[in-house]
């Protein structure tokens, strides 16, 4: 089986994680979504099923903090997505990370992840790599059984079709992609809310979000 070309798309700082605005300051939202990042990169970097990391983005800081945990980093052309909604623009930087990858490696399989999943294990990832081989293109719901944590292809010819947003799950099904099962929470918790983190926090976050919480002045909703 082909190994696999994970890419991953991050928004703007100054744009991320806005249902944390009432928790947390903007710098310490950036600091958080950075320190997601890493811990989210390391864990897919640890996968021996994952040849290569690409991280597509529009903000310098999260290119430089990629290209230090090893990731290519690709700049979305804001110009370009300016008039999309968000949804649209994510899919688009999706779209331009896959077809990039496959422009500079030939036909590979492709994994989009989603980028804030601080307790992700590389256990899980790999898990649910090996589950996907039997199908063309599949997914892996999120926590919510709503959305999507990670969109695999497993056919060098077939194209991704990311339709990452609200109600992503059934829109990914309906593009013909099969449901993933398995034991993976840390992969299924991608954090957009102050539950979602305390989610992840009781699973187990990895080290880089451990720390921005301690230096924030979470480290009591850090169990460990």
């Amino acid at each position: 089986m082909s190994p696999l070309h994970a890419v991953i798309a991050v928004k703007d700082l100054t744009r991320a994680k806005s249902r944390l605005a009432t928790d947390f300051a903007p710098p310490d939202r950036r600091r958080l979504v950075l320190a997601m990042l890493c811990d989210t990169l390391t864990a897919a970097g640890q996968v021996d099923e994952i040849a290569s990391v690409t991280v597509v983005t529009p903000d310098d800081a999260v290119m430089h903090a990629a290209a230090a945990a090893g990731a290519a980093v690709l700049a979305e052309p804001v110009a370009d997505s300016s008039d999309f909604d968000a949804d649209q623009r994510l899919n688009a930087a999706f779209r331009l990370a896959a077809a990039t990858v496959r422009a500079e490696r030939g036909p590979v399989d492709l994994l989009a992840l989603q980028a804030d999943l601080p307790a992700l294990s590389a256990t899980e990832l790999g898990a649910a790599a090996r589950a996907a081989r039997r199908f063309t293109r599949s997914f892996v719901v999120d926590h919510r059984r709503t959305g999507t944590a990670a969109l695999l292809v497993r056919d060098r010819n077939t194209a991704l079709t990311p339709t990452f947003g609200a109600d992503s799950a059934r829109r990914h099904a309906a593009t013909g992609a099969a449901l993933l099962e398995g034991d993976w929470p840390g992969l299924r918790l991608d954090v957009d809310t102050l539950d979602d983190l305390e989610l992840a926090a009781a699973i187990g976050l990895g080290n880089a979000t451990r720390a921005a919480l301690a230096e924030i002045g979470w480290p009591n909703r850090c169990p460990g």
